[in-house]
């Protein structure tokens, strides 16, 4: 499979691993990689920087195939600066790098002076084309559909992709409600350039959360998603538990910030990830869900995905002709 972003990015097949805070680990990014995709470690599941420099060490023994780091420019409080971070992955040899959250126009400089590919991941039609602008090499555009952040506007990738293709001349990738590969093909039918996954990567063998959260998955529905946090500007796609239901109830009820944060507290998560309790926080988790029945490898994930593509687009021109 070639297309702009396999060219770009020197990989096989245009499957990314988008980046997941406390799941984009080495093991998960080095088997995405070796299975032909692109696996990204996420610089803000990290303490400090050395802790990063040994992830990216540990990736680099698994696998000699490029990865990426993604760098999260949303709002935090945590103590290390994103300057930081970036000095680790240039020293480290790191190319790929997907930035999320806010404009990267601040950091453009120092990656585009040492080579990087920047990605940048977005919401919105608007928010690509300042990607373009500020010299961003690709896009990545979520759908309502993805787990995590999937921006204020409730637009569903079958609407968002076309119209960002259309806005853009950089290459798109397509994420939200993608984890097989029809999702594959008709993104491709859309004009991406690729896709990019989460969720479906969570549920996989190399991927390092309890087996309680994959068993869960693979149980789980469509309808077993919730968004959160619209009330305050930050809405956010999750699991639907007692924990996200209880904040939907206090955000019916106009609770403050202060009121939602001893809820909604990343601290609560690992709980979820380290002990299996999935009812012990917020987590995050795609609609694309209620498309996952196994627990396979990262390496059957991404075969599976390309043999489905090539089984859809056969279709396709069975009919077509």
């Amino acid at each position: 499979m070639r297309t702009r972003i396999t060219d770009l990015l020197g990989i096989q097949y245009p499957i990314l691993c988008g980046g997941m805070f406390r799941v984009g680990r080495a093991p998960l990014a080095a088997a995405v990689s070796e299975a032909g995709g692109l696996g990204i470690i996420t610089s803000a599941t990290f303490e400090t920087a050395e802790e990063l420099r040994q992830e990216i060490r540990l990736a680099a023994e698994l696998t000699k195939k490029p990865i990426g780091i993604n760098i999260n420019l949303f709002p935090s409080v945590r103590k290390i600066p994103n300057e930081a971070y970036i000095e680790v992955l240039l020293e480290e040899g790191i190319r790929i790098v997907e930035t999320s959250g806010r404009n990267p126009e601040a950091f453009m400089k120092i990656l585009k002076d040492n080579g990087v590919i920047v990605i940048h991941k977005v919401p919105g039609v608007r928010y690509a084309q300042t990607a373009e602008r500020v010299g961003c090499d690709a896009v990545a555009v979520v759908g309502f559909e993805t787990g995590g952040h999937p921006g204020m506007e409730d637009v569903g990738h079958i609407v968002l992709v076309p119209r960002t293709v259309n806005a853009v001349k950089i290459p798109v990738l397509a994420g939200g409600g993608i984890a097989d590969g029809r999702g594959l093909a008709a993104a491709l039918a859309l004009g991406a350039e690729g896709v990019v996954l989460g969720t479906r990567f969570l549920a996989t063998k190399e991927s390092m959360v309890h087996p309680n959260v994959k068993q869960w998955m693979v149980e789980a529905s469509e309808l077993d998603t919730a968004l959160i946090q619209k009330s305050i500007g930050s809405v956010s796609r999750v699991a639907r538990n007692a924990v996200a239901l209880e904040v939907m109830e206090a955000e019916k009820n106009s609770a403050t910030l202060e009121e939602l944060l001893p809820l909604i507290k990343g601290e609560r998560s690992v709980r979820v990830y380290t002990e299996g309790d999935v009812d012990a926080g917020v987590w995050s988790c795609g609609q694309s869900v209620g498309l996952i029945y196994d627990v396979p490898t990262v390496k059957e994930v991404v075969d599976r995905m390309v043999r489905e593509a090539k089984q859809a687009i056969e279709r396709m021109n069975e009919i077509i002709r």
